[in-house]
């Protein structure tokens, strides 16, 4: 999200990330296909999200073309449902999304932004391959969280840094001086610490990408997580 400069892309994967996520409404696919194209896209998984105005039965297929145009690619590795709003349907949006994944040009179907109800409803039409949430410290999903472990599927949390604000909470600042780290990697190895839960912290910058990487190898105390769940804030940066 915000990426105007494909260099950040191809120095992404250069630094070692693998995987690639988009949407049609950053209006970015062009810079993200121009950063593949210069690095390579071997063994990057690429993603992206057909907005609201690319979920009708009929515009399905078109959308996710235009998508594949914009990023330089044939098919996608994961196809996201980008809200469940504006010409979502799940009794002809979702089959559409099937259809397209059959002719090739996916190899998975994902949801973004639903609800419990709506995922229940989602389940009947296509595999879930994946649900993009917001999912941080100060906002924490936990029935989604639940649905995702018991239906095996990975819960992709966005904004894992709650955008910027994990700087300023004094219990992640404690956390990250007994580790002798930063606040954004104990909020990311956080985040991380739940089974079937990933993350796609964003970065734009080389040394940004590097600690959000690094994050990954941090190890958390059970008494550290439980101190972050026990902090009573709530902070939804993305309501509906």
């Amino acid at each position: 999200m915000g990426i105007d400069d494909s260099g950040v892309v191809t120095a992404a994967l250069d630094a070692g990330y693998r995987h690639v996520d988009t949407a049609q409404i950053y209006d970015n696919e062009g810079v993200v296909g121009d950063g593949l194209t210069d690095a390579g896209r071997d063994d990057v998984v690429v993603a992206t999200k057909l907005w609201i105005d690319s979920l009708a039965a009929d515009a399905v297929r078109a959308g996710t073309e235009r998508s594949l145009d914009r990023l330089g690619l044939d098919a996608l590795d994961l196809l996201y449902v980008h809200r469940p709003r504006g010409d979502y349907d799940p009794e002809t949006t979702l089959p559409a999304l099937e259809r397209v994944r059959e002719a090739g040009l996916t190899d998975h179907v994902g949801l973004s932004n639903f609800t419990l109800e709506q995922l229940t409803t989602a389940a009947e039409y296509v595999d879930i391959a994946a649900h993009q949430v917001e999912f941080h410290p100060f906002f924490r999903q936990e029935a989604l969280l639940d649905h995702a472990q018991r239906e095996g599927y990975p819960l992709v949390a966005y904004s894992p840094l709650a955008g910027g604000l994990v700087f300023e909470d004094p219990t992640i600042r404690a956390i990250a001086r007994d580790h002798d780290t930063t606040p954004a990697a104990v909020a990311i190895a956080w985040v991380t610490s739940y089974e079937n839960v990933v993350t796609i912290p964003k970065a734009s910058s080389r040394s940004h990408l590097a600690a959000n990487l690094a994050a990954a190898e941090l190890e958390l105390e059970p008494a550290d997580i439980d101190a972050i769940e026990a902090i009573d804030r709530t902070e939804e940066l993305f309501p509906e």
